[in-house]
């Protein structure tokens, strides 16, 4: 499935017209209508005008490919906790109204009991073993005091799974932090539970507690996990269409030094860049070209690995890393 083409087909096509030249050759293309502009999600031409322009620096940069999924994903388990959320929080304001009304409601349920045995005896229950009876009367037993540290910890709880599902929802990092951490500091406890009795409850909780654990530490690289934030953030840019672009302008001019480009433009910075790995290659930046940060010198282990390929030419299948001209 192309999850670009189904976000855009759900949201509408990303087009940007960067001010920068080079890179407003490089996102569009002519046709017999006018100007085309490249989807910076889908990266298909789209026909008329570009959505927005303006510094490249400036240009949105919509979720591709897996990290639509991704996000997918993460507002599946938002969702589950903010389902969660609810359901504590239901159980919060009955523990309370309990604490406001509990001599009235213990009273009503002593009244009642005699009736409900005997109602339940002709139908050939004995209540006498209910759990759910006992549980009852294990409550009136609690002090004020208990119950009152009992709604505190019911909203403590809440107040976590809201955190949790709106940082999820809103895919920020910080969200996929705080659900990872207070997601496992529950997982002993469940995993404590189970040894004690294995219901279908218990275990599904704690399949969906360890799925979002191991999910968000391996794809989105918590803790430094496959090269932490660094490796991740690297990732997404070299899925990006406008850095693509940048980076072949870049490349392009480090072999023809004749082009000037305006210094301080998002293109002119993946210059040196370029301009380095052209020297790995072999190929020194010609005079007026910018020059690259600690090139590596001739006859090195890294010297002549790579040539870069023009722009809109793809690489030679046959070029091998090293192979002399």
């Amino acid at each position: 499935m192309d999850w670009s083409l189904l976000g855009c087909g759900r949201s509408g096509h990303v087009t940007y017209a960067p001010a920068e030249p080079e890179l407003r050759e490089r996102l569009s293309a002519p046709t017999a209508d006018g100007l085309a502009w490249r989807c910076l999600r889908c990266a298909t031409f789209v026909p008329g005008p570009a959505a927005a322009s303006g510094p490249a620096a400036d240009a949105p940069e919509p979720r591709r490919d897996k990290e639509l999924r991704s996000t997918l994903i993460l507002r599946i388990f938002a969702i589950e906790r903010f389902l969660r959320a609810v359901v504590f929080a239901i159980l919060a304001y009955g523990v309370w109204q309990y604490r406001q009304s509990r001599l009235s409601i213990e009273a009503a349920f002593d009244r009642k009991l005699p009736v409900i045995r005997a109602l339940f005896r002709e139908l050939g229950f004995n209540i006498n073993h209910s759990k759910l009876v006992g549980l009852i009367q294990r409550a009136f037993t609690l002090s004020p005091r208990i119950l009152d540290y009992l709604v505190i910890g019911l909203v403590v709880y809440v107040l976590i799974e809201l955190i949790e599902g709106i940082g999820l929802w809103l895919v920020k990092r910080w969200g996929e932090y705080f659900a990872m951490v207070a997601t496992s500091v529950f997982l002993p406890y469940e995993i404590y539970d189970l040894t004690a009795k294995i219901t279908a409850t218990r275990v599904l909780f704690f399949l969906v507690n360890l799925a979002l654990v191991l999910y968000l530490v391996i794809t989105k690289r918590l803790f430094g996990v496959r090269g932490g934030k660094h490796a991740y953030e690297a990732r997404l840019r070299s899925e990006s269409v406008l850095q693509s672009a940048i980076i072949v302008a870049a490349a392009e001019r480090a072999a023809a030094p004749d082009r000037s480009v305006p210094a301080g433009t998002a293109a002119s910075a993946a210059a040196p860049q370029a301009a380095g790995a052209a020297a790995a290659a072999g190929n020194p930046a010609p005079p007026g070209a910018p020059a690259a940060e600690n090139p590596e010198p001739a006859g090195t282990a890294e010297a002549g690995t790579a040539r870069l390929p023009r722009a809109g030419q793809d690489p030679d299948p046959g070029d091998t890393p090293g192979a002399s001209r």
